[in-house]
């Protein structure tokens, strides 16, 4: 009866280990679960050694680790990219921007254009509310940049973080923001095509043509940070 107990108790405990493992892992780390479905960490809270500058070796010093997240203390440090390139992934990740400031994630980023941006998609961050590039929905937080806007219901303001969700497979790209769906759209599709004849991309040659690429944080000269930054490689 005193084995069958004490038995009885520590399966108490071991089952009690499990539930009280946390759902979700703290900042810059990845759950049990995570690792076990094959998510990689883009950034560990210390270092920035997965990330470059754009067309550069290393990080510019502009570039910080502050509060737990990479943040830009001021304009001229360059895009950071993603040492790694990827093709079909779902990234995450958190950030903030400042009041009145303008930053983006970029993907399938090449360093053949002059700029980031001349060749990578760009999911848009900004202080919708005071940044002057505001005129246009499809230039406010969470949108595919001057492609497709993103809906009032994912928006919040500037110095609150915000989630965002990147999904591409097999050219199927589906963002969200703070848990809502802002766009999903089929690379190289008719929709893609027209989509881009109307916006200021209709003549950038090589726009959106990698079928691979780097992930970009972008430096619009105003502060940003950037936290949890994950990624998990599809098949």
């Amino acid at each position: 009866m005193i084995l069958s107990i004490k038995n009885k108790t520590l399966a108490a405990l071991a089952l009690l280990s499990v539930l009280s493992q946390p759902a979700f892992a703290d900042d810059n780390q990845l759950t049990a679960q995570e690792k076990a479905d094959g998510w990689q960490l883009l950034f560990n809270g210390k270092d920035m050694s997965q990330w470059r500058t754009f067309k550069q070796p290393t990080v510019n010093e502009k570039w910080q680790i502050e509060d737990n997240a990479i943040a830009l203390t001021a304009g001229g440090g360059g895009d950071l990219i993603s040492k790694e390139s990827y093709k079909n992934f779902e990234l995450t990740l958190d950030w903030k921007i400042a009041e009145v400031g303008n930053s983006g994630i970029l993907i399938l980023a090449d360093e053949k254009g002059k700029y980031i941006y001349s060749h990578a998609p760009e999911i848009q961050i900004l202080d919708n509310e005071r940044h002057p590039d505001n005129k246009l929905d499809t230039h406010l937080s969470g949108s595919l940049y001057d492609m497709i806007a993103s809906p009032v219901a994912s928006h919040k303001k500037a110095g609150e973080w915000n989630s965002t969700k990147i999904r591409l497979e097999n050219s199927a790209l589906t963002i969200w923001q703070n848990d809502v769906q802002t766009a999903k759209v089929t690379i190289g599709s008719d929709e893609w095509k027209n989509l881009i004849a109307k916006s200021k991309f209709a003549s950038w040659a090589g726009f959106a043509a990698a079928k691979e690429g780097h992930i970009g944080l972008q430096d619009h000269g105003d502060k940003v940070w950037f936290k949890n930054i994950k990624i998990k490689e599809l098949n």
